[in-house]
């Protein structure tokens, strides 16, 4: 979240990035309630100090206590009691209203819908031709949704056999890329408390888009990503500038609704409710996150062109952005089956936009603190990923080759 203090002296900043990411919020609103939160600390400050005066007073009185002063206490301490509560009620909207007011955008993001990103890189040679990946799939016994549809619903599924192995494949590959890349390997949570969720910024921009699975009287729901549980790992804590920036790699199951997928390309694997993924993710110093931003797209860069996947590089337009980032790149592959671009990856610099929310700070040498800066990529989307390998190195005999860097993770097989 942004700071309101911050949203009182940028007004017409946070204003302008509200509007051109298509969120609607009304700063007018916002203010008009922080000061109302403020007349109430006020007066409880007032009246704190107050009923300490009127208990040094007894405290001090000789004899019997002043019956008018312990009368006063006990006014004070019934109206202390209400301010105390109204004061609560107006913090707590207040911080519900800053959780929807989206990040600043950087200078350098387009402005315009999705239609308006920009691309800014594009790498090897489309193929003009495909086989598309659930025919083949469901033909080599490898894929099952049917089944998965019978124990848990449309868009779940079974991956079997040498498609379930060339899945671990492909995450040992992705792994392999970024412990190499200095990233410390960790699994998480698939389960986060609202507190995390909110903290990380997935505020929808209406209410039918909310993607979460929420765990039925539990403050509990499953993640849509790993980025969710890593964004808490450090929540409240204060960590130490000598030791960032701080790289992890995060393998979790990540579970969607898709409510906001209408329109978008459903077939087979490629947008299902749950699938497996390899997260990347670093806590820094703000100075250093647009430098760690684009080593995180080189590292995703590195990961498919040792595939040997053709794919572009675009710039997000702001109305395409999310609530917490400041700036976001989509690598999106070339599809020979459609013909068409289709997202893969995408990363994000967040700046301190997450770390406000979950209270993670860096003690800076001089002694002072401020909010760290939170950056994430995805190296390896494992239902996607397997797509995309389908598509491109299917054959019409019915056998698939394995790219050259998945070699050494299946045994070294040349085709499956």
């Amino acid at each position: 979240m942004l700071d309101i203090n911050f949203i009182r002296e940028n007004r017409d900043l946070v204003e302008k990035s509200a509007r051109e990411k298509r969120y609607s919020v009304s700063i007018d609103d916002l203010l008009k309630l922080d000061d109302s939160r403020r007349t109430t600390l006020k007066k409880v400050e007032d009246l704190r100090r107050e009923k300490n005066a009127n208990a040094e007073k007894l405290k001090s009185s000789k004899g019997k206590p002043d019956p008018k002063l312990i009368e006063t206490g006990k006014k004070i301490k019934a109206s202390l009691s209400e301010l105390e509560k109204t004061l609560a009620e107006k913090e707590s909207a207040l911080s519900s209203s800053l959780k929807s007011v989206p990040n600043i955008i950087f200078d350098d993001v387009p402005l315009g819908g999705e239609e308006d990103s920009v691309e800014i890189k594009t790498w090897g040679e489309r193929k003009t031709s495909g086989i598309d990946h659930l025919d083949f799939a469901t033909s080599r016994d490898w894929l099952d949704f049917e089944r998965g549809a019978k124990v848990a619903g449309n868009k779940f599924y079974y991956l079997k056999n040498d498609l379930a192995l060339l899945e671990n494949a492909l995450l040992q590959y992705g792994l392999s890329k970024v412990l190499e890349a200095g990233f410390s390997y960790m699994t998480v949570p698939d389960l986060v408390s609202s507190k995390i969720l909110e903290g990380c910024g997935f505020n929808p921009r209406t209410s039918d888009q909310s993607d979460e699975y929420f765990v039925e009287n539990e403050d509990l729901a499953l993640i849509a990503t790993a980025e969710m549980p890593l964004t808490g790992y450090h929540m409240d804590e204060i960590l130490d500038e000598a030791d960032l920036p701080k790289f992890y790699a995060g393998y979790s199951a990540c579970f969607r609704k898709e409510a906001g997928a209408y329109g978008k390309y459903t077939r087979g694997l490629f947008r299902v409710h749950q699938f497996n993924k390899l997260e990347m993710y670093a806590f820094c110093l703000p100075e250093q996150s647009k430098e760690i931003h684009e080593k995180i797209l080189k590292i995703e860069e590195d990961i498919w062109q040792g595939l040997e996947i053709p794919y572009h590089i675009i710039n997000i337009a702001a109305g395409d952005l999310g609530s917490p980032a400041a700036k976001k790149y989509d690598m999106e592959y070339w599809s020979p089956v459609n013909q068409k671009y289709q997202e893969i990856t995408s990363c994000s610099n967040c700046t301190d936009f997450q770390a406000r929310a979950v209270n993670c700070r860096v003690r800076r040498k001089d002694g002072s603190l401020e909010f760290v800066h939170t950056l994430n990529g995805t190296a390896i989307p494992l239902a996607r990923a397997l797509v995309v390998i389908l598509e491109n190195y299917a054959r019409p005999d019915g056998k698939l080759t394995v790219p050259k860097v998945l070699r050494p993770f299946l045994n070294n097989k040349e085709e499956l």
